[in-house]
């Protein structure tokens, strides 16, 4: 035990308490106290106080730059020590014999007792400190306002039916690959942001994690629905705004409790492939639809030859912004205006407020600008009776169109109206008409139907009062 300890205190502790007293050694154990005691100050803060703020960048330098400054700081001891060796060692004036330490002296008892208790809390602010920068990462702050390239997807993000999903349970399929596929493309996309190589607009593409490794932990895709009545409201160009109403009747289907299948869900829980030419699945010339008894019925719309990757049909192939999604300015503004906001009330707001939506910007900050601009000159100039009398509602119409604009278009990421296609349906993207627009044959003669009453039934069209309202007792 004798010769244990002396040989510790001879080999290890007193060359390092002499090769310790260098520039570069302190630096790192200053470094290394500064550090700790900030991040011990802001983890006070954060758990007996009320002093948390949102801010993202505050994360990053308490979960992720003060870890690294702790962590640099104990790496320079042990290089300071190991250059003051050198120097010593070349200069021939490395003792032999390193100055004793006594233990029974109690300053160096005192001191020895400090540096075994420093080095176990400082195990456990590294332990602590990494678990929490690995947990910050994985927030949606994180993912969506850290870096200013994702404004677009993080707007989108929140007026959306899964704002209260973490970023991580759609990006990030479960287990340890899934979660190295996710940093190491993460990494990617922050050198491409330090070098200012991001593409603009940024597209969703494979990369993103199949609807079976994310969705499906969450959703039931042999649920049975069946039908959905779907509302809509819509206004007119006229000075009134005119509002009609239209009706469909979705035969969602699903699986039900005898196994059948129905439906737009039970007719896709085949097992489908498909080939794409463009990175967004926009453009789609070949299906492969696997049968009941293993054979696969193929459908083109072209007779030339088809190259591509194969792609199983997903979840996420209809429902492609389910967490992101942007509205057509249509349909951004008949949602806002059935919601009250514009009122319609305000002559030509519909055709007005559509047109300023529409119009180039250079920048948000522009939009807001010359929107309200104006639609201030449109009223003051051709209703000066409403201008004077519904002022206060024609502020509020400007507020309403210039959120709606924020709420789909970026121009310093160059997305704008319809820059993200959602296929959902296919008024005002191909979405469903992707594979049914009836030219997608297979050898046979057979083709993908397009026969509208296989997903929905027209109830009402446009129509100012549906008697199918009233009936319901609905308007």
């Amino acid at each position: 035990m004798v010769t244990a300890s002396g040989g510790f205190k001879e080999n290890w502790l007193q060359p390092f308490l002499f090769l310790g007293r260098n520039r570069l050694s302190l630096l790192g154990g200053a470094l290394t106290s500064a550090s700790a005691l900030v991040l011990i100050g802001f983890w006070i803060v954060d758990v007996i106080g009320h002093g948390g703020a949102t801010n993202p960048y505050i994360g990053i330098i308490v979960d992720l730059c003060l870890p690294a400054l702790f962590i640099l700081g104990l790496i320079l001891i042990p290089i300071g020590i190991w250059l003051r060796r050198r120097r010593l060692a070349a200069a021939g004036e490395l003792p032999s014999v390193y100055p004793r330490i006594d233990f029974r002296d109690p300053v160096f008892r005192h001191a020895l007792d400090f540096v075994v208790i420093a080095t176990f809390i400082n195990f456990v602010i590294v332990g602590t400190a990494s678990y929490r920068g690995i947990a910050y990462m994985d927030t949606p702050s994180f993912c969506g306002q850290s870096c200013h390239v994702m404004a677009p997807e993080w707007t989108a993000y929140h007026v959306s039916s899964h704002a209260g999903v973490a970023c991580t349970d759609c990006h990030i399929a479960s287990g340890i690959s899934g979660y190295v596929h996710a940093k190491v493309n993460g990494t990617k996309q922050l050198l491409l942001v330090m070098f200012h190589k991001y593409p603009r607009p940024i597209m969703a593409d494979d990369k993103i994690p199949l609807a079976r490794a994310t969705c499906l932990n969450c959703h039931n895709r042999d649920k049975y629905i069946g039908d959905k009545l779907v509302v809509g409201s819509s206004y007119g160009d006229d000075e009134k705004n005119s509002m009609t109403r239209s009706l469909v009747l979705m035969h969602v289907g699903g699986r039900d409790q005898f196994g059948r299948l129905s439906g737009i869900h039970g007719a896709h829980l085949a097992h489908i492939e498909y080939i794409a030419t463009d990175s967004t699945h926009q453009t789609i010339h070949w299906i492969g639809k696997t049968n009941d008894d293993g054979s696969v019925t193929e459908f083109t719309d072209t007779k030339g030859p088809i190259t591509g990757q194969k792609r199983v049909m997903d979840c996420i192939d209809c429902h492609n912004r389910a967490a992101h999604s942007f509205q057509t300015p249509e349909d951004a503004l008949n949602q806002a205006m059935s919601q009250g906001s514009p009122s319609a009330s305000l002559p030509f707001i519909h055709k007005e407020g559509l047109s300023l939506m529409k119009a180039d910007y250079a920048s948000q900050a522009d939009a807001a600008s010359k929107i309200s601009a104006g639609l201030e000159e449109f009223y003051r100039s051709q209703y000066p009776a409403i201008w004077e009398q519904q002022r206060a509602q024609i502020g509020q119409a400007a507020r309403a169109l210039t959120t709606l604009y924020e709420e789909n278009v970026f121009p310093f990421m160059k997305v704008t109206w319809g820059t993200h296609p959602n296929n959902i349906g296919h008024n005002a993207y191909p979405g469903c008409f992707r594979c049914h627009d009836g030219s997608h044959n297979a050898k046979n003669g057979n083709s993908i139907t397009n026969d509208c009453s296989v997903c929905h039934n027209l109830l009402a069209v446009d129509d100012p009062n549906p008697k199918q309202l009233s009936d319901l007792g609905l308007q």
